[in-house]
């Protein structure tokens, strides 16, 4: 499971997702372009369907595309910076919510504000190694994001791991839940994994359809994590309604406050004393 091969998909989905690998769109992004067709058509001026509420949508998804590039580049460089610093090293394992995408700033993503909170209360020097890539799957961080773990003597101090959403799109749900087994059980010791969020009360009927598979989702990650003895953080407890002020323009990343709480939940299951050794 833990080779460098590129991950097959269907034809189809490769084409609606602009390619494999790193430029894989999230699910709200397929569906944001194939809408964006119709908020272009002269129609769509005429009806006012292009100024309203779906055009701003549709011109929110389009901006988050652009910051998606900026993000990973500033990640980039910044991992490279951080390999010839001193410190406690966090190596960071996701999708797009692990770069931050939604926030104003990479740094404004829950790895910014966790990491910012890691070193006010420890008092030391904490580094962010972020291997995460927009749009991965829980099979790309499998396949590409774990072999890049450090060894020792440069072993992490911490690892998190957070992923699973863009798989409920991309994967078939029995597929998902071994992929996701598969996961737990090769991540290293102690490392912190993240439950998905519940959409509890968004996106109407799309919404209530898809909490209960969520929902099944986060039971297998916790039963998961049990079996092997690894800490869970639980964004699903802590990014909960009232969702005001917590979404970003494209309504399906969380906005820097949303992230607040992500970086909540990860800091309430990493001990306060923690450091080099965790």
């Amino acid at each position: 499971m833990r080779g460098g091969a590129a991950v097959s998909r269907p034809a189809w989905m490769a084409a609606l997702s602009g390619g494999n690998g790193g430029g894989r769109r999230s699910p709200v992004e397929i569906v944001a372009t194939a809408a964006s067709y119709v908020t272009r058509t002269p129609a769509a001026d005429l009806s006012g369907l292009r100024a309203g509420p779906f055009g701003r949508w549709t011109d929110g998804v389009t901006a988050m595309r652009e910051d998606c590039a900026a993000f990973a580049s500033h990640w980039h460089a910044h991992n490279h910076r951080i390999l010839t610093e001193a410190g406690p090293l966090w190596v960071v394992l996701g999708d797009s919510t692990a770069q931050g995408l939604g926030a104003p700033s990479p740094d404004g993503g829950y790895v910014g504000q966790a990491l910012a909170a890691l070193r006010l209360r420890t008092g030391l020097r904490w580094r962010v190694l972020n291997l995460s890539v927009s749009g991965a799957l829980i099979r790309d961080v499998l396949n590409e994001q774990l072999p890049r773990l450090p060894a020792a003597p440069g072993a992490p101090d911490l690892v998190t791991c957070g992923i699973g959403i863009n798989d409920i799109l991309y994967t078939a749900p029995t597929k998902l839940l071994r992929d996701l087994r598969a996961l737990v059980g090769a991540i290293p010791d102690e490392t912190v994994v993240l439950d998905l969020p519940l959409p509890a009360g968004l996106w109407g009927i799309l919404g209530r359809i898809s909490a209960p598979y969520v929902a099944r989702i986060n039971r297998t990650i916790h039963q998961a994590a049990r079996a092997r003895g690894l800490p869970v953080a639980e964004v699903s407890a802590h990014f909960m309604p009232p969702w005001g002020g917590k979404f970003a323009s494209d309504y399906f990343h969380p906005s820097q406050a949303g992230y607040g709480d992500w970086a909540r939940a990860l800091l309430a299951v990493i001990p306060p004393a923690a450091g080099p050794g965790l």
